[in-house]
């Protein structure tokens, strides 16, 4: 698979790989990294139209268990309610779920301001770990729907994925912002449309600590 690629802006750049798919025959396979069900909504409306997409739920982050089996739930409902609404047939890989070792490389940053280096590293720990697993499977494509929320920086995220898309060899890195083009507005629309359980903060221990004091 040639990996160059001229570069305009992330989304633009976005756009042109998915006009230069074949408009017909098998879709190519991408591996979906989803950090919850609200914010996989959208990402999975305007890919599945493209890919033979499959969801990888790989979010060792979230504090404390019960959140994380919550938002498991959420995402489970999320897709049967997508699978049900377009007809299709998209299904779900569960990473395991590692907390306590996952936050070693974390806890150096434990003071931080949300957003900052340890944020960063939280996001591409994950992404680490799912384009892995892609590569390792043959997925033809990796992403992650972070890059709809608004409170995660797309240039970041899309650095990252460049960055880890120079170390596996198979699996291409598909660029993404998909808080354009509506994006963000779609996916408000369909978790309410879901009913879906949203989450009031990011997911780490710190995130809900950071929460909590500014919520009193």
């Amino acid at each position: 698979m040639d990996k160059k690629r001229k570069f305009i802006d992330d989304y633009h750049e976005m756009l042109d790989i998915l006009n230069s798919l074949p408009k017909n025959g098998k879709k190519p396979t991408l591996l979906l990294h989803a950090c919850c069900g609200p914010c996989a909504t959208y990402p999975l409306f305007f890919l599945h139209k493209y890919f033979d997409v499959t969801i990888a739920y790989a979010n060792s982050n979230i504090y404390p268990l019960s959140e994380y089996e919550k938002r498991k739930a959420t995402i489970l409902e999320m897709l049967e309610k997508f699978n049900e609404e377009y007809h299709t047939s998209i299904k779900i890989i569960f990473f395991p779920y590692a907390y306590d070792s996952y936050m070693v490389d974390l806890i150096p940053y434990k003071d931080d301001k949300e957003g900052g280096p340890r944020c960063k590293l939280c996001y591409e720990k994950r992404m680490d770990e799912v384009f892995k697993y892609a590569n390792e499977h043959h997925f033809d494509y990796f992403t992650t729907v972070m890059s709809v929320s608004r409170y995660k920086p797309t240039k970041v995220l899309n650095e990252i994925g460049e960055k880890l898309d120079e170390k596996y060899s198979h699996t291409q890195y598909l660029l993404s912002d998909f808080k354009r083009g509506g994006g963000i507005q779609i996916d408000k629309e369909m978790t309410r449309r879901y009913k879906l359980y949203e989450q009031n903060y990011c997911g780490c221990e710190y995130s809900l600590i950071n929460r909590e004091k500014f919520s009193h």
